[in-house]
C-alpha cells in the first residue's frame, strides 16, 4: 500500500463508527458506478412478485436482526 493510503487508512481508523460506516459505503458506491439497466428494468417486478409471496403466506419475512446476526456469523 503507498504511503498516501496508509495515512488515510490510519486517519480513518480514528473516525467513530458511524463516520468510518459512511466513508465506506461512499468508497464502495464509488467503485460501482455502472448501472445494470436490465436489472433496473426488471426489479420493480421482482419486488411486487415478493411483495405478493409474503402477503399470500407463500414467504415468511425474517426479522431484521436475525438475518444480519446470520450474516456476521457467516464472515467470521
Amino acid at each position: 500500500m503507498a504511503r498516501p493510503a496508509r495515512e488515510l487508512e490510519s486517519k480513518a481508523l480514528k473516525l467513530s463508527r458511524r463516520e468510518r460506516a459512511r466513508l465506506a459505503q461512499r468508497l464502495i458506491s464509488s467503485l460501482d458506478q455502472e448501472v445494470d439497466a436490465d436489472a433496473e428494468r426488471l426489479w420493480p417486478a421482482e419486488a411486487e412478485r415478493r411483495f405478493g409471496e409474503l402477503k399470500s403466506g407463500k414467504a415468511a419475512a425474517i426479522p431484521a436482526g436475525k438475518v444480519i446476526k446470520k450474516a456476521r456469523s457467516a464472515l467470521r
